[in-house]
């Protein structure tokens, strides 16, 4: 992802975070006077949206600064760091919820359903706008907080359900079930957050990488007869980085360049941007080993 790109998210974000603001300050006072668990737990989850944001824009902001001699890679690992916090918040945020559910399930409390549905078509219509604003981006922290508002939009849309049963029938468990409900989805979406940052953190993998097929892509340069001691792990969402030792018997350095300069190419596609490749000779008996394989693989 480019500066530009990452500029151009910022400014949505600090939209999409007045709009969170504006509609938590809302659904808390409609949640208030209707009586609404639901629209109170879903306020507690416009909450984490919101701390998300900061968090996410903070880390954004920090990623654009330069490296220096003291941080050699910026400050692109604190977008991880803040997509990790993110996702420890949306799971207290629904143990709260839960419990809260379970309370009002044992003891019902009345619950305004027509205020509840106004409030609730409300957050619809702002969840809607922020999910345009941030569909789209591979970055982890724009994704984390995307993920946050989608959990608020259907979430919205169910409590509008709840809000019409309420006002309908009268039955105000419909309020508690559905606040589990809502508890029970932001868990699972929190669960694959924390899952996907704690892998970049252990420096895993990339799990959109194919490792063979960046092996496969390494050894079919002309010129490489093998690769070894291959290390590939993220820095952050949108920069791969990659450690390798590569086999070959070429000993003219301009061609061993272009060589080089061939894999660093190939690896983009796999968002490596950023690759060690050590070049390696063995004595000439390996040489004429590897031309033998060549004229006879069988």
């Amino acid at each position: 992802m480019t500066t530009d790109t990452v500029r151009d998210y910022r400014k949505s974000m600090k939209i999409a975070l007045f709009i969170t603001v504006v509609f938590l300050l809302v659904e808390i006072i409609g949640g208030l006077l209707s009586g609404s668990l639901a629209l109170i737990s879903d306020a507690g989850h416009m909450f984490s949206d919101v701390l998300s944001l900061v968090l996410s824009l903070g880390a954004m902001t920090l990623a654009l600064q330069l490296p220096t001699k003291e941080r050699t890679y910026g400050y692109h690992r604190g977008e991880i760091f803040a997509a990790f916090i993110n996702s420890l918040l949306l799971i207290g945020v629904s143990a709260g919820i839960l419990w809260e559910a379970y309370q009002r399930a044992v003891n019902p409390a009345p619950v305004q359903g027509g205020l509840m549905l106004i409030v609730a078509c409300i957050g619809l219509v702002a969840n809607l706008g922020v999910v345009f604003l941030l569909h789209g981006s591979h970055n982890l922290n724009v994704r984390s907080a995307f993920l946050h508002v989608v959990g608020d939009t259907v979430s919205s849309v169910a409590v509008i359900a709840a809000a019409v049963w309420i006002s309908l029938t009268g039955q105000v468990i419909a309020d508690p079930i559905l606040s589990g409900i809502i508890a029970v989805l932001i868990v699972i979406s929190a669960v694959r957050l924390l899952r996907e940052t704690l892998m970049i953190l252990l420096q895993f993998t990339p799990q959109s990488v194919d490792f063979d097929a960046v092996v496969a892509d390494m050894t079919s340069v002309n010129g490489v007869d093998g690769v070894h001691h291959v290390h590939l792990w993220s820095l952050c969402s949108d920069i791969n980085v990659l450690d390798a030792h590569v086999y070959s018997c070429e000993r003219d350095v301009e061609k061993i360049e272009l060589m080089k300069q061939e894999i660093k190419e190939r690896l983009k596609k796999y968002r490596i941007l950023h690759s060690t490749l050590e070049f390696e000779c063995e004595e000439c008996k390996d040489c004429a080993l590897v031309e033998q394989i060549k004229d006879h693989p069988g």
